[in-house]
């Protein structure tokens, strides 16, 4: 995968496990003070060969307990996004999100697999890796010397990073599935209690609905873009070999090219797949952060570079906190960019977008209120609706590979609070729009993917 190595984070170890099942420990960490479960990570990794029947797994529109996700086609061909809510993830009331923006001949093919099989790689990290029980029932708790906090920071910080190394290494080696010139994004989320664990790559991005102290909504951006023009991803990037500079056309868009071939012109710095350029300083090191949240936190938003290519993240918070009804939030963000898509540039082609809404008090409206929204109860709870004919591996009709896709340069900053924040000193994020491509062309050998 090439000798670059993210200096932005603490381990690069490799991960031993590839989402295999591996033994059957109990959980052995009390969360926040919950009493113990005798349910087993494994038993949830067991089921994982049966994604499509999982309770409280959303992948396609709907609603599940305490979110709304939604889903659309732009005008470029097929949908490359991808989306996830799975609550009860873990045993101890673990709520995973994710949103994956694919890229390239293959990218919703990727970004489909990165989505069924990133939060299983997560599930046997934990699995394997969790403090040994010294015998008694109590024995793995992390808070007997109150640095539960600081355990649980580094533990899900290393289950971050070798799940998402395991994940790449997974695609590089799959044998019907070609990530040479494709790849995908990720925005991950893990709810435990009051802690907030996120791992990110590429230009998909993660906001939160917060009140002020004078009870206004206001919005928070928790993750950060992670474009080649970062101080930090362009200096990775030149030490190996690889090339950043924006075409003369779209002088604000900087893309990373191999250092022989003007190709393919990959508009981030991270992502999974893409190991055309993985030699020249492209990774899939995710930046991780954690974040307290406290009863002030309202709701979380993940999104593509559709949304954000159009909306601001004070208008999505708007949207969403002024939704008649929650079930809808996610529906109403996708409705509203598609609408700015369309006064704001004419001329161009929508991009896919993909919104996810997790509510963090935990809380939906009726069913009523849902059907009122234009949303009937089989479609809030069906896992397939709104993708036909995709199957969970990431199968769908048969359509024309599509390289475009957009991505966004708006960017703004959060409260200062969250720890391990990814932002570069003294760096601040390009305001306004462009609607480009996230790659420009193949390169010249792409027909002649070398061997692994």
């Amino acid at each position: 995968m090439g000798a670059c190595c993210s200096t932005s984070t603490r381990s690069t170890c490799s991960s031993r496990n590839n989402g295999e099942k591996g033994p059957s420990p109990r959980l052995g960490i009390r969360f926040c003070g919950q009493k113990r479960t005798k349910k087993t990570v494994s038993d949830h990794t067991m089921t994982l060969q049966h994604l499509a029947s999982i309770p409280n797994r959303i992948f396609a529109n709907g609603k599940s307990r305490s979110s709304c996700i939604f889903t659309q086609q732009g005008r470029k061909g097929i949908n490359q996004d991808a989306m996830i809510v799975w609550e009860d993830f873990l045993p101890e009331d673990v709520t995973f999100c994710g949103v994956f923006d694919g890229h390239g001949p293959h990218g919703h093919l990727v970004a489909r697999k990165v989505r069924d099989t990133l939060p299983g790689k997560l599930m046997s990290f934990l699995d394997t890796n969790q403090p040994k029980q010294d015998g008694s029932e109590d024995g793995g708790d992390l808070d007997k010397d109150g640095s539960t906090e600081e355990k649980l920071d580094s533990l899900w910080r290393e289950a971050f990073m070798k799940s998402y190394k395991a994940m790449d290494k997974e695609l590089k080696s799959h044998p019907n599935l070609d990530c040479f010139c494709s790849g995908s994004t990720a925005v991950t989320i893990v709810k435990q209690g009051s802690n907030l664990f996120m791992g990110y790559i590429g230009d998909s991005r993660a906001i939160m609905g917060s009140k002020d102290s004078n009870d206004s909504m206001v919005a928070i951006q928790l993750t950060v873009d992670l474009k080649p023009d970062l101080p930090r991803e362009a200096e990775r990037i030149k030490r190996c070999k690889g090339r950043v500079f924006a075409l003369q056309d779209e002088p604000e868009v900087s893309r990373v090219w191999l250092p022989f071939d003007d190709a393919p012109g990959l508009a981030m710095a991270r992502a999974f797949g893409d190991f055309c350029l993985k030699e020249y300083g492209v990774i899939s090191i995710p930046e991780f952060s954690h974040r307290l949240l406290t009863e002030r936190d309202q709701f979380i938003v993940l999104a593509s570079d559709g949304v954000w290519d159009v909306l601001s993240n004070e208008e999505v918070v708007d949207i969403v906190s002024s939704a008649p009804a929650r079930s809808s939030a996610a529906r109403l963000v996708v409705d509203s960019a598609a609408r700015e898509w369309k006064l704001k540039y004419p001329t161009s082609k929508m991009d896919d977008c993909a919104v996810v809404c997790l509510f963090l008090d935990g809380k939906m409206d009726s069913e009523s209120d849902c059907e009122e929204q234009g949303f009937s109860s089989a479609t809030l709870q069906s896992n397939h609706s709104g993708n036909a004919a995709e199957s969970d591996d990431g199968g769908q009709q048969k359509s024309e590979p599509c390289l475009q896709r957009n991505f966004t340069v708006r960017s703004s900053g959060g409260d200062g609070t969250t720890i391990g924040a990814a932002e570069d000193e003294g760096w601040s994020g390009l305001e306004g729009v462009t609607r480009v491509n996230s790659l420009v062309q193949l390169p010249r050998f792409s027909d002649e993917r070398p061997s692994t």
